[in-house]
């Protein structure tokens, strides 16, 4: 079992004030969330009104379903978005499926 981890930093040139930064980031969030059944939201920058942080999480079978599903996700994302990809990183945790808890 794979956790991958993703953390995306946008620009979003054409907000003027916060609230027209939290929209573009919830409608980002929403479609994430429903094309991709992923957790996503919004986890730094909240007070600035042009950048955001926005950090996705999902469960993966293994390595190569986690890495097709980020680069679909960074694709959708750098397409979709009312706001410019600065960057983004990921990393995946590998988790050995006998480990007792």
């Amino acid at each position: 079992m794979i956790v991958a981890v993703a953390i995306f930093e946008l620009h979003i040139e054409a907000a003027q004030s916060l609230k027209e930064k939290r929209m573009v980031v919830k409608s980002l969030r929403d479609k994430l969330r429903h094309r991709f059944e992923i957790s996503a939201n919004e986890i730094a920058l909240q007070d600035l009104h042009q950048r955001a942080r926005i950090g996705i999480a999902f469960i993966a079978s293994d390595n190569a379903a986690a890495d097709s599903m980020l680069e679909k996700i960074s694709g959708f994302v750098e397409t979709n978005a009312e706001a410019r990809v600065n960057g983004w990183m990921s990393e995946k945790l590998d988790f050995d499926e006998n480990i007792a808890l």
